[in-house]
């Protein structure tokens, strides 16, 4: 029975996807940064790796409440069954301008983050629309600063122009650690829920972000922003 019982462990493990990320963000002023991200993801616990994505994006800084950019970047999903397994499913090229809001309640951060998507795919040209509404508490300091261990909730919902219009729900729960004024590491689940198969079933996924930031201000008076994908 317990061999039993750890083979269903390790099998349900083995379907747990991963979602991995490297961010690199530069701010250069109060007002102009930019960033650029690396993802690839899998569909089993790190085997069965189908999907990666190279993205920038520039960012306005209008004040400490709201920002607006535009960005750009290359998606390509593979098939399930082995790792970038042929044929390839989909091959994009996505530009997307969004607007974000930000509000401090206490200790509390939360943004509103809307994006419109032009995506330029191998099944035709496709408009999205995404809204995420986003949560970062610190745990053990008042701010976002070296040695700051904090809880991240995200919630992102994904609409297209063309019916059923609802495409995708992603909910995440984690936490992170500021290790410094340039390197953060954050992890935790992410639930994927898709209406129509696209890319990934809607599944579990562990998520891990390595962010690193640099910037032209002080480094003992860092500004410091919620990881970005």
């Amino acid at each position: 029975m317990a061999g039993t019982s750890a083979f269903a462990q390790n099998d349900e493990l083995k379907n747990f996807g991963t979602f991995n990320v490297l961010n690199l963000r530069y701010k250069h002023t109060d007002h102009w940064s930019v960033s650029g991200e690396a993802q690839i993801r899998s569909l089993k616990f790190y085997d069965d790796f189908h999907y990666y994505e190279i993205k920038g994006i520039v960012l306005y800084h209008i004040n400490q409440q709201f920002d607006i950019g535009a960005g750009g970047g290359k998606y390509k999903t593979y098939s399930s069954g082995g790792t970038f397994e042929e044929p390839v499913k989909s091959d994009e090229w996505r530009t997307w301008q969004q607007l974000s809001m930000k509000l401090n309640y206490q200790r509390l951060k939360i943004e509103h983050r809307y994006r419109t998507e032009q995506r330029f795919t191998t099944n035709g040209y496709r408009n999205r629309f995404r809204y995420r509404l986003g949560f970062t508490a610190p745990v053990n300091k008042p701010r976002m600063e070296k040695g700051t261990l904090y809880l991240n909730q995200s919630n992102e919902i994904f609409f297209t122009d063309k019916a059923p219009y609802f495409e995708r729900l992603r909910v995440f729960l984690g936490a992170g650690f500021v290790f410094s004024n340039v390197f953060t590491l954050q992890m935790g689940y992410l639930h994927q829920f898709d209406y129509q198969l696209v890319d990934e079933t809607g599944r579990d996924m562990l998520q891990v972000v390595l962010q690193f930031d640099l910037e032209r201000r002080p480094a003992d008076h860092p500004r410091r922003e919620p990881v970005e994908n």
